[in-house]
């Protein structure tokens, strides 16, 4: 049975998936396919490349930076989080991504992106991390009104939370059905109505169908998370989330707090070693 790791998002909630991550790598352990969704692709991508520590040592020393994320960024791009600085000079130059690692690893990454014009999900396997994966990274966090939305070929998209927060059902469908949830909220929560909705109707005027998706995000959230808890109980998969609120923002700043948060994810992945390997064995979860 094909195994995947399958990442939600949460923009810096995402230390906690990077600490799982590497505690993964660290001990070894591989999956056939992985699948991330905003946070959890530009963090986990990571994963594919084997780069242990990486997106945790570039957040930190980053973070503060305005090309990061800024709004001066915001200002002078249109982009909150900076779309040269964190897809090429970062990846390129300054913290580099190791392409040939990720194309030779044979485990398929996929990323999940919402196409604007329809308000659709749409899925992207990744190859060799160069140009075109790039575009789908960035893409797939691109949150709603604090980016613009990003082009590639005949496909104009936004943040991939806005319509698949957690891509489960995809990777079922590709046939992965033992699978490692990574979660960036604790158990029993759930997603309010946006309360910018009115807001996101004036300023995504040209894309209907995306404030449309918006306006249930919660809705499709809430299901989501009851099939998983229903997942986790029967044992089909085997989900690790954080104990209690993370309590971190967005756009944080202070390396301590991501750091923090980036140790939860370490503990959290410890505690379910024995768990983990024994569920992709085969095994109960």
């Amino acid at each position: 049975m094909e195994t995947a790791l399958i990442m939600e998002g949460g923009a810096m909630r995402g230390m906690f998936t990077c600490g799982v991550i590497d505690v993964l790598m660290q001990h070894g352990i591989t999956f056939d396919g992985a699948a991330g969704i905003s946070a959890g692709a530009v963090f986990g991508c990571n994963f594919k490349s084997g780069q242990i520590g990486r997106p945790i040592r570039y957040n930190k020393k980053y973070c503060a930076d305005p090309r990061y994320c800024s709004v001066r960024s915001m200002l002078r791009t249109g982009d909150l989080y900076g779309a040269d600085f964190c897809y090429r000079e970062l990846p390129d130059e300054l913290d580099i991504f190791d392409r040939e690692a990720f194309r030779n690893n044979p485990l398929q990454f996929y990323v999940g992106a919402t196409d604007v014009q329809t308000g659709k999900p749409v899925y992207h396997l990744c190859t060799d991390g160069g140009t075109e994966d790039m575009l789908w990274f960035r893409a797939s966090a691109s949150m709603p009104m604090v980016s613009r939305p990003v082009k590639i070929n005949d496909l104009l998209l936004l943040d991939g939370g806005i319509t698949d927060a957690v891509p489960y059902a995809y990777m079922e469908k590709q046939g992965y059905c033992r699978n490692v949830i990574v979660l960036t909220q604790p158990k029993g929560y759930r997603k309010e109505p946006t309360s910018v909705i009115a807001m996101m109707k004036i300023m995504l005027r040209k894309y209907p169908c995306i404030t449309d998706a918006m306006a249930i995000r919660h809705q499709m959230y809430n299901r989501q998370m009851d099939e998983i808890d229903g997942r986790e109980a029967s044992g089909e998969s085997l989900v690790i989330r954080p104990p209690q609120s993370l309590q971190i923002g967005h756009t944080e700043k202070n390396p301590d707090e991501l750091e923090r948060v980036y140790q939860i994810g370490v503990r959290e992945a410890e505690k379910k070693l024995d768990d983990i390997k024994s569920f992709l064995a085969g095994g109960e979860a």
